[in-house]
């Protein structure tokens, strides 16, 4: 069964492709569709973009399409940086950039939880449309620890475990994250389907 998941972001299409080993899903992403264009993520909400990209890829392509939107949430900045997770710190940010200065606005703060949020879209020929989320809470470290996983992850601390999701090895965080738990009810959906 071919899915394609609606992103350019290789760090996100590698994990997605690790999570997915040991399916007989055949992984195809929007590299492979040059010609297609990235979605603009302008929804108020995680679902609203999800939904959007997959949408946009499925149009293309007529295959089951999967999309994600995933953000961190950070109570003590009213929810921020959330849907605006990847371009926190500016529309050309990189991941550095945006850590910089989610560090900066939690200076001084003492209340330092947070949560990652995955929520994804699953679309299939014929018009059926699924959305599902995982999320995992944790706090935010002082400064950056670990030199593994991308984007919020050398920051978001998981206190279960002491460590960053940055400091974990894959198969750990694979199997504890908030893409992990998404996955596992995207998972239980595709199987499903397969059934018909």
């Amino acid at each position: 069964m071919e899915l394609i998941l609606a992103s350019k972001n290789r760090d996100k299409i590698r994990e997605l492709r690790m999570m997915l080993e040991g399916t007989d899903m055949e992984v195809r992403s929007m590299l492979d569709f040059p010609a297609i264009e990235e979605v603009k993520e302008d929804g108020d909400t995680f679902a609203e973009n999800a939904l959007k990209k997959a949408r946009s890829i499925f149009e293309k392509t007529g295959k089951i399409s999967l999309a994600d939107d995933t953000g961190l949430v950070v109570p003590a900045l009213s929810g921020a940086p959330g849907v605006y997770s990847a371009r926190y710190a500016g529309e050309k940010a990189v991941y550095e950039d945006n850590v910089r200065k989610l560090l900066k606005e939690m200076s001084g703060i003492q209340n330092r939880k947070a949560k990652f949020v995955c929520t994804m879209a699953l679309l299939f020929p014929g018009g059926e449309e699924h959305i599902v989320s995982g999320s995992v809470e944790g706090l935010i470290t002082e400064s950056p620890r670990g030199r593994g996983g991308f984007g919020y992850d050398p920051v978001f601390l998981v206190p279960e475990y002491k460590k960053t999701f940055a400091e974990m090895d894959t198969e750990l965080k694979n199997r504890i994250s908030h893409r992990a738990k998404a996955l596992e009810e995207v998972l239980k959906i595709l199987k499903s389907y397969r059934r018909k």
